[in-house]
């Protein structure tokens, strides 16, 4: 059925209610599938108003994910969700059906598969392509340990543009490995898919065969209709008699509907007859079912929960950093023609939209590909270009050995626009920028920046492009602090801080905040607090630089300071405060010194705010912290 609203109430679920484990499942009729199907649909259009999340994906899914858990015997067979935006079906079959609404918030369900959480979700995921490299891990295990079981790989057409997958694949077929990968193409990932991988699978779509399988395990060819599917509209086809899967050495199969839950319970019940790699191409709709996101599958490839309708008037929020990205990225260009700008598959959620449109010429989305978007700059700068990188820091970790082989050893002119630092709520700690500082300040000739509010990440921004030599600028997730942004670009002094609160300079019992990024503001305010409240001095820095650090600010507040704050919104482990603590041992000033950032954990999801403040980086917990010590201090003197 098309639904074309998502409703506000439980629908009436009746077969899905009596489904508390997959073997469950695997009584029904497989007539009655197609019910089942269809009631988890209205299940997850209500869950997730609900409780917001990914939304689209989930909803392309809903029969595959049926046919899987109904043809294999989970958990003892072994499904593996390439990325996990997919995975909501998988956990409402799977046990944890009245749990979803809690998915992304504080205690609840993760936002993607995680084994601490059920014993179906077998590999813990958040970042693309590497359901294969697990999976293929997975059966040579049990290979080796004489106790088979079936694998089988979810992996999107998006997904397939990275390395990794075919580094795994190819592996797979030199241990002639039993593994079944189901390729799920819908022509995106979170924005449509492009590159020659898009193309390949275009002409498959075009040579107007199908592979089956019959009840036997045997394969067979029959001609199918040439397709027009999603953005696949008469794409050139190849005259090679194989395609790429077949050509590196696995079975190829289809591609088939993905919808069509009792063809696709044949094809595995069939599969299993047979060994080796096997590869099952199937064909589906991002956001099946529901009529907005399969006309609009980008918008919807997420969604926030639904709240009740407030005739109070709406006040204008801030603009995101994202968005203050993208517009300095078009402001730069109209400046400066050397500018080239890539995306490793994150237009949207980097604010590039309006440059790709003004610029397309300029304009690089690489796919999937971490590791090449950081090289790929690396080449357009040694032809005296200017290459700006946006990329997210969680997916930068990605590139880890590109920026520092391919970029600073070389002392590249490469500008990186890091997106998602620190925190980010609800995605949970596959996705928070928690480790920027420490895996990035080690690094020769780069420079570090990371900004108050808003108009200073402008700035910053147009201070790194300047610079010549690589150079990142890493800013929050989701909105700004409401700052008038100066349209003019100013650049800033390199490794120089500024002094932003002074709290009663007169006295001489003093602390010395020196605060990061994010979190200058709430140490402002902290500092307020603590200074009313103690009759203390206190003065405030927003550091502005992680590298160079302002060495010379630090050495000239020393001599008055009897504690030196530090606080970001990154690990404390080797981040920022580290480099002040190297900088105070290294010139032998003993002050005592209290570092405030993310503990040594993984935090698990909840909202920015819940998160903060459970690890005490909100006003509130700072204030705390700092009271505590410096108590501590005032009673030993």
């Amino acid at each position: 059925m098309l639904y074309t609203e998502i409703p506000t109430h439980r629908p009436v679920t009746p077969l899905l209610d009596e489904i508390d484990h997959p073997q469950q499942l695997r009584q029904l009729e497989q007539s009655q599938l197609t019910q089942v199907a269809d009631e988890l649909r209205q299940f997850i259009l209500y869950a997730a108003g609900q409780s917001g999340g990914h939304f689209g994906a989930n909803l392309g899914v809903i029969e595959l994910t049926v046919a899987l858990h109904y043809c294999f015997n989970t958990p003892h067979d072994r499904l593996i969700w390439d990325v996990g935006h997919q995975a909501y079906p998988h956990k409402v079959l799977t046990g944890r059906r009245e749990q979803l609404m809690t998915i992304r918030a504080q205690h609840g369900l993760a936002a993607f598969p995680a084994r601490e959480e059920s014993v179906f979700d077998t590999f813990g995921v958040g970042h693309s392509s590497t359901a294969i490299s697990a999976g293929l891990g997975m059966s040579l295990a049990r290979r080796y340990q004489q106790n088979p079981c079936e694998v089988v790989c979810i992996v999107g057409d998006g997904a397939m543009t990275a390395g990794m997958a075919f580094e795994a694949m190819n592996d797979a077929v030199a241990h002639d490995a039993d593994l079944m990968v189901v390729l799920n193409d819908n022509d995106m990932s979170i924005s449509c898919s492009t590159g020659g991988f898009a193309r390949h699978l275009a002409a498959i779509w075009e040579k107007g065969q199908l592979v089956n399988i019959d009840e036997h395990g045997e394969a067979y060819v029959q001609p199918h209709p040439k397709w027009t599917y999603n953005s696949r509209l008469h794409q050139s086809a190849t005259d090679a008699a194989d395609n790429l899967f077949k050509a590196i050495g696995f079975d190829y199969f289809g591609p088939f509907d993905g919808h069509d839950v009792e063809h696709l319970v044949h094809v595995f019940n069939a599969l299993k007859k047979r060994q080796g790699p096997r590869l099952i191409h199937i064909y589906t709709k991002k956001g099946k079912g529901f009529e907005p996101a399969e006309a609009d599958p980008i918008t919807y490839h997420a969604i926030t929960k639904i709240t009740p309708v407030s005739i109070a008037p709406v006040k204008k929020s801030p603009p995101k950093y994202s968005d203050v990205f993208g517009q300095w990225l078009c402001d730069e260009a109209a400046q400066d023609d050397r500018l080239l700008a890539i995306t490793p598959a994150m237009c949207e959620g980097s604010g590039m939209v309006k440059f790709a449109k003004q610029y397309p010429e300029r304009f690089f989305d690489v796919a999937i590909a971490e590791q090449h978007a950081v090289t790929l700059a690396a080449g357009m700068a040694c032809e005296g270009l200017k290459p700006v990188v946006a990329i997210y820091s969680t997916f930068l970790q990605r590139g880890y050995d590109q920026l520092i082989h391919d970029v600073a050893l070389q002392n590249l002119d490469v500008t990186f626009g890091i997106d998602r630092a620190g925190l980010v709520g609800e995605d949970g700690p596959t996705h928070a920028g928690a480790y920027d500082y420490a895996y990035m300040r080690t690094i020769p000739n780069l420079v570090i920046m990371a900004p108050k509010d808003e108009n200073e990440c402008r700035q910053m921004l147009h201070t790194a492009y300047d610079f010549n030599g690589p150079a990142a600028v890493r800013y929050p997730r989701g909105a700004g602090l409401g700052v008038e942004i100066q349209q003019e670009l100013t650049k800033l002094e390199i490794g120089k801080a500024e002094m932003v609160l002074q709290c009663h300079p007169e006295h001489d019992e003093h602390i010395t905040i020196l605060a990061f990024g994010s979190r200058v503001s709430v140490a402002m305010e902290a500092a307020q607090q603590l200074a009313q409240l103690h009759d203390i001095g206190i003065t405030v820095v927003n550091m502005r630089f992680v590298k160079p650090l302002d060495e010379q600010i630090i050495r000239d507040l020393a001599e008055r300071t009897q504690l030196f704050v530090t606080i970001e919104e990154h690990a404390v482990m080797a981040g920022a405060g580290s480099a002040v603590n190297e900088y105070l041992a290294k010139a032998q000033i003993m002050k005592p010194t209290l570092n405030l950032g993310l503990p040594d954990t993984f935090m698990a999801q909840a909202t920015h705010t819940q998160m903060l403040k459970n690890c005490g980086l909100d006003a509130e917990g700072i204030q705390a912290s700092i009271e505590k010590v410096w108590l501590r201090i005032v009673q030993a003197v």
